[in-house]
């Protein structure tokens, strides 16, 4: 076989490698971005949670011994919410900020 056809070989077999590799990003990416969207009544339910009477009733009762020992209560950590909060709002200003960014570019 000559050069030139070994070259080309190459060259098709480097760009199938990254095709492969970009399809299993952009699926496990449209994956995870699915669950997210799917996921913003929930983190909007939390948010209004969060910032409501009822959580910080909910913390004092808490605080005071009321609620039951064995209860999973990461709602009611003062950090729990609140960073995943500032995840989700870091996260939404970096995919804008990747957006601009995309569509600045010349194609």
């Amino acid at each position: 076989m000559s050069e030139q056809k070994n070259a080309q070989i190459e060259r098709i077999a480097e760009y199938e490698e990254k095709l492969d590799r970009c399809l299993g990003v952009l699926e496990r990416l449209r994956s995870a971005l699915d669950g997210y969207f799917a996921a913003q009544d929930d983190i909007r339910a939390l948010e209004r949670y969060y910032l409501s009477p009822e959580w910080r009733k909910d913390f004092e009762d808490d605080e005071a011994g009321k609620l039951p020992k064995e209860l999973k209560r990461g709602v009611l950590s003062e950090d729990g919410i609140d960073h995943m909060l500032e995840d989700d709002t870091d996260l939404y200003t970096e995919m804008m900020a990747f957006r601009k960014t995309f569509s600045e570019e010349e194609p």
